[in-house]
């Protein structure tokens, strides 16, 4: 007698703990409403099984089990709690592997101490046990693969699906299982290790490209801060000119002492160090917006060291949408990316960049382009490198434009090499 309650016990605590795991593993919220609404669903549940096995007996609602229990309960997590399909699916077949677990612990117990009552007793403490697991250690992790990606989803349910129809096929519907056919004793270990092989390469290939994307934000990071360092050093130019500027009264009252004691020759050296001092670290004006100012003038020096034709037309308002970090980072990678593939042109007389950028209705407007010794390749849109370390500064560029929602393109006509930007 008491084994036979023990048995309905089982029955009845194994459904409520397939459905409250399955929820966990769904990410359904433990709100009180939703405590209640599982709980709600267990009692019915829980009616519809005992009124199917008083009616059908034990070994019909069984087979029964999928269409009474399994699939509305895939129905309910979908349209009451508006859950993709795939991930309620998933859910729910993870809820019925994981009653495995606790029904391992009643089989070892029983078989320990050759008891039914054992093996009903061990089960349901077990199921408990299980719970408490499932909920602090398992539940999180599993929810967010299924979240990460529909593939991630369908690799997560690849083995509850299987031992679900393996179950059902070679357990329930028929005894095929416990008649010790080949095929069907080694299906589920074969199964298993494939599942393992896949998600081994999978994960060694997600692995990978998260490893990748880390390397090029770390790359991008370090672009964004030689920007940084870069606009430091412009800007204490001008800091520098503008001292040398505050200075002006020195220079004039050592001029006049030299000339009204007639030393010409010592006068017209001084002045000639005094304009290379001033030329060195007076920013060139092209424009009204003093950061790019700085910018331009920085590598117009640049491009006139290594014999490059830069030809620019500026037209921006002080004001722009941008910070100066940004900007310097944006037009510093375009001109320096300009300057290293012009250098390599053999002949000087074709070393040729024109940088064109102004503001129309708001929006910083840039086209850069740039003669090349060498056809550039590109792909998915960006030029390609064959330098290590390189091909980073076109990307820092492009998140610059995105961040603005502007949109950008990399492009190659009659000869030359076109950046073109609105952002």
């Amino acid at each position: 007698m008491a084994v036979t309650i023990l048995g309905l016990l089982r029955f009845g605590v194994s459904l409520v703990f397939g459905i409250v795991v399955s929820a966990l593993f769904a990410g359904i919220e433990p709100t009180r409403k939703n405590r209640l609404v599982i709980s709600l669903l267990c009692i019915i549940f829980l009616f519809v099984q005992t009124t199917s096995w008083w009616l059908l007996g034990l070994g019909l609602t069984s087979k029964l089990y999928p269409l009474i229990i399994h699939l509305p309960l895939i129905v309910i997590f979908s349209l009451y709690y508006r859950h993709p399909w795939l991930i309620s699916a998933v859910s729910v077949l993870s809820g019925y592997l994981c009653c495995q677990a606790p029904r391992w612990f009643g089989f070892l117990a029983g078989a320990a101490l050759d008891s039914s009552l054992a093996d009903h007793i061990f089960y349901i403490a077990s199921v408990f046990l299980a719970y408490y697991c499932f909920k602090k250690y398992v539940a999180g992790s599993v929810r967010k693969l299924m979240e990460k990606s529909y593939k991630s989803c369908l690799l997560l349910g690849g083995v509850p699906l299987f031992y679900y129809l393996f179950d059902y096929i070679t357990a329930v519907y028929t005894d095929i299982l416990y008649s010790g056919v080949e095929w069907a004793v080694q299906f589920m270990p074969s199964t298993v290790s494939v599942f393992y092989f896949i998600f081994v390469i999978l994960y060694y290939t997600e692995t990978q490209k998260q490893a990748s994307l880390q390397r090029e934000k770390d790359m991008l990071d370090t672009q964004f801060r030689l920007a940084q360092t870069e606009f430091a050093s412009l800007w204490q130019l001008q800091q520098n000119a503008a001292s040398y500027r505050h200075d002006m009264r020195h220079h004039f009252a050592l001029l006049q002492g030299l000339a009204s004691t007639g030393h010409i020759e010592e006068i017209k050296e001084y002045l000639r160090v005094a304009q290379s001092d001033i030329d060195a670290i007076t920013p060139m004006r092209f424009c009204e917006n003093e950061t790019v100012n700085l910018i331009l003038s920085a590598f117009a020096t640049k491009a006139k060291q290594v014999e490059i034709q830069l030809t620019i037309d500026a037209k921006l308002p002080d004001s722009l949408p941008f910070s100066d970090t940004e900007l310097c980072s944006l037009l510093s990678n375009a001109l320096e990316n300009a300057i290293h593939a012009t250098k390599s042109i053999n002949d000087g007389n074709k070393r040729y960049i024109t940088l064109r950028v102004y503001s129309k209705n708001n929006k910083l407007c840039i086209d850069i382009r740039n003669r090349y010794q060498s056809e550039p390749l590109f792909q998915q849109g960006f030029p390609v490198s064959k330098e290590q370390g390189h091909g980073f500064g076109t990307k820092s560029m492009a998140h610059i434009v995105e961040k603005h929602g502007g949109v950008f393109q990399f492009s190659v006509k009659d000869g030359w090499f076109i950046f073109q930007a609105t952002a």
